[in-house]
């Protein structure tokens, strides 16, 4: 028996998730390039996906070194020749490490944006808009409010827990997060209803946003 630690984290829902989020990441990520993860947290959607999606190259992304380290584990546990190690990147931060090596095509953002605090989201657009090349796409994954509302009790009962945990945390409204990728230039493509009251939401950057929302 190896004395080595297992660094591998374990979030729950992600055998839940992933395969109806590969389902709709086939239909929308162009068809060659990079895909950067932005908060690929435990690592198992990357390990997971990366083989999936070649000849794709998947590059997964955190910012906490306990992630970092959960993803590396994975990987060491599954190789997989089209995934980058992980790099250390904020999605508040004005320069991505990316932007001066790297090309990206797409960037994936899974169930990030309900916990983490709204600058967060905002520089996850900001960065979309620097990274990504004309037609590039931004797809989010989670859960969202539509018209100020929640979409089901669980995500109303969900969005109180993560408002007591950090009032900065809590469940965005999906026209709020459209404006906002609007004004980065990032044109909603298309809402995908998901499996638990989830969506996901897709985006590319383009010229100049159109006047309408």
């Amino acid at each position: 028996m190896s004395d080595t630690p297992d660094l591998r984290r374990y979030a729950p829902a992600t055998e839940r998730n992933r395969e109806p989020i590969l389902a709709v990441l086939r239909q929308v990520l162009p068809p060659t390039g990079t895909i950067l993860e932005i908060s690929s947290g435990t690592g198992e959607h990357a390990v997971f996906m990366a083989p999936q999606l070649a000849p794709r190259y998947w590059l997964p992304s955190d910012p906490n070194p306990e992630a970092r380290a959960s993803i590396r584990a994975w990987q060491q546990s599954a190789p997989c020749d089209n995934m980058y190690s992980p790099i250390d990147l904020d999605a508040r931060s004005s320069q991505w490490l990316v932007e001066l090596k790297e090309p990206i095509t797409a960037i994936v953002n899974i169930n990030m944006i309900h916990i983490a605090p709204k600058s967060a989201c905002l520089g996850l657009f900001a960065g979309a808009k620097r990274v990504l090349p004309i037609d590039g796409i931004l797809y989010l994954y989670g859960p969202f409010k539509q018209g100020g509302v929640h979409t089901a009790s669980s995500n109303a009962a969900f969005d109180a827990s993560l408002q007591s945990q950090n009032p900065e945390w809590g469940i965005r409204d999906l026209e709020e997060i459209i404006s906002v990728a609007h004004s980065h230039n990032l044109e909603l493509q298309k809402v995908y209803p998901m499996p638990a009251n989830n969506l996901s939401v897709v985006f590319k950057l383009v010229e100049s946003a159109s006047a309408s929302i």
